[in-house]
């Protein structure tokens, strides 16, 4: 008995002190992570900036070390920023140490809004003088459109690329719901409304594709134009590629001038070892984003910056209530950081910049309110990402002035509500059935295990109504415009950004800088600085965060991998509430 106890003891405390050291080192490599993420970094001369751009790219990223780091897998999972992206961009195009950009690309994980941002800084970029290389073994239709604006593109000789026109996919859920016994029941005002087709059609709609087609094909149009400026052939030629399928190999593409050669890697290191003077490939000075991220050109003074700002207020991602977060909005969170951004007297204009699909159209509201007071207090300008549609534009409307790419996905000016009827699946696939009492008519209103009677659906699409109208009224005060003809280009229907400034929504194409240097202008700035809101969480908080986090959602997305969004999609339905502006965000564009 005196051994068991020994045993027992010499387990626990070899417990303990395992724990104990697993803890420091836990807390060791977060100190030194932490450490090494504010620690400035020099290159040497004649380096060449490395791009690779394999990461999915958000609207802005964070210094902090621990975002987006899986405390599951104890491994990095991380998002780039198109923030940093463009900045690093800018800062190398001044850079004497910087002498070119190589880049590796293939897949990017972006939108075409996003991808064009990041495009348009290498075309500002390359007025330095400076070299743009680009190697690839498999190029994408999304990343040759980057990759055309580079002084040279080399591609592996068995390797392949795309250039084949648009198309664009929805999923369909009506055969699914029927066959587990789920009854939609759909409201809507709108004949382009199309987010609700996916639980109603199997197909879509002759409006739908007529939309579709319009925006995809403006888009198209915008792409080959600007591949045809950069590569030196016409529009038409870029058109006749696309149509005949004739870049069926690297050959292909050489000859049709759309790359300038099929070389392996390593000749076209040896071609960087050329041109930036270096002895050996082994010598060739090649600096990654990250590392150049914590360069600093700028060796001024760090004294308080007395300097007046402009705020930068990102909102990005679905619309709902609540704080949200670096990926949704929230009409708490967002209110409250643009609240804070109209009271504060050192900002003297507003950048709110909107990347979303829309979503809840309470919350839209209320974010819309703070919009308008805070366009009321100091120029306010909107800058549009890969989509600002639906609810994205409610809360863009009432800017001084709206900027947006040319592929920029926006409008969709239309609501709708979804309920489901689970009766049959109740009843028929679980045995499950339901009884109760009620003191009105209408105390049950929505019961989600019966059908809905006339009057119910007559209450439901009043409510629709109504936030039409509101919604219409409301784009028509922010761009002057009657409700008529606010009505006749919304119905719902999505638009291109080129489609968008023709038809009055949108007033300037550019990026972010774009509406950064109008916000300047509007409220008479020469020297500032930008600040972002909502403020990024801190390491802290980051790390209890993922520490927290759910694994199970990342479980899924390694094991449904593409067909993630399927679920995801039935997700956000189930946390629908009220009334919905929101886009067919599930669209696919390739």
């Amino acid at each position: 008995m005196k051994d068991f106890l020994k045993y027992i003891l010499a387990t626990v405390v070899g417990i303990l002190l395992y724990s104990l050291v697993c803890s420091l080192i836990f807390f060791g490599i977060v100190g030194a992570i932490a450490a090494s993420g504010n620690k400035e970094a020099e290159i040497d001369a004649n380096s060449v900036l490395y791009l690779k751009l394999d990461k999915p790219i958000v609207d802005r990223a964070t210094d902090n070390p621990f975002e987006n780091f899986n405390f599951q897998t104890f491994l990095p999972d991380p998002k780039l920023g198109l923030n940093k992206i463009t900045e690093n961009l800018k800062k190398a195009k001044d850079d004497e140490n910087i002498k070119g950009i190589y880049m590796e690309l293939s897949y990017i994980p972006a939108g075409f809004a996003t991808i064009e941002e990041i495009r348009n800084a290498l075309i500002d970029f390359k007025e330095s003088g400076k070299f743009i290389y680009t190697y690839s073994e498999i190029l994408t239709q999304s990343s040759y459109y980057l990759a055309s604006v580079s002084t040279k593109i080399y591609m592996n000789p068995v390797g392949t690329m795309e250039l084949k026109g648009m198309r664009a996919k929805v999923a369909f859920f009506k055969g699914t719901l029927a066959k587990i016994g789920i009854e939609p029941i759909i409201f809507r005002h709108g004949k382009f409304k199309s987010a609700i087709e996916p639980f109603m059609l199997d197909k879509m709609s002759e409006a739908n594709k007529e939309q579709t087609m319009t925006y995809v094909r403006s888009i198209w149009d915008h792409l080959a134009k600007n591949i045809a400026d950069q590569r030196g052939i016409s529009v038409e030629k870029v058109n006749s590629i696309a149509n005949t399928f004739a870049i069926r190999n690297m050959k292909d593409a050489v000859e049709n001038q759309i790359i300038d050669a099929v070389k392996y890697k390593d000749e076209v290191i040896d071609e960087l070892v050329e041109l930036t003077g270096a002895k050996s490939p082994e010598k060739l000075e090649i600096v990654k984003f990250a590392k150049y991220t914590k360069v600093k050109l700028d060796k001024k003074s760090k004294k308080k910056d007395k300097r007046e700002k402009i705020a930068v207020v990102y909102a990005s991602g679905e619309i709902g209530m609540g704080k949200g977060d670096n990926g949704s909005i929230g009409s708490e969170g967002l209110s409250k950081a643009i609240r804070k951004a109209r009271r504060d007297t050192t900002i003297k204009a507003i950048v709110l910049r909107v990347n979303s699909p829309g979503g809840s159209g309470l919350a839209s509201d209320i974010i819309w309110r703070e919009v308008v007071l805070a366009q009321k207090a100091k120029p306010l300008i909107v800058s549009m990402g890969d989509l600002a549609a639906s609810g994205g534009y409610y809360i863009a409307c009432p800017a001084d002035v709206i900027v947006a790419n040319p592929t920029t996905l926006t409008g969709s000016i239309g609501v709708f509500g979804l309920l489901f009827n689970s009766q049959e699946f109740m009843n028929k696939k679980l045995g499950v059935t339901f009884d109760g009492i009620k003191t009105h008519d209408f105390a049950d209103l929505p019961d989600l295990t019966r059908k809905m009677t006339e009057a119910e659906k007559e209450i439901i699409q009043t409510g629709v109504e109504e936030f039409y109208e509101l919604f219409i009224g409301k784009v028509g005060e922010g761009r002057k415009m009657t409700t008529e003809a606010v009505d006749e280009i919304g119905q719902g229907r999505v638009w291109s950004g080129l489609n968008a400034k023709e038809i009055g929504l949108v007033d300037e194409f550019g990026g972010l800088d774009r509406a950064i240097e109008i916000a300047a202008e509007k409220a008479g700035l020469v020297e500032y600085k930008t600040v972002e809101y909502p403020k990024m969480p801190n390491v802290m908080e980051e790390l209890i965060k993922e520490l927290s986090g759910d694994a199970s959602v990342k479980i899924l997305q390694k094991y449904l991998g593409q067909n993630y969004f399927l679920y995801e999609k039935m997700n956000t339905l189930q946390n629908m509430q009220g009334i919905q502006a929101r886009m067919s965000y599930d669209v696919e564009l390739y």
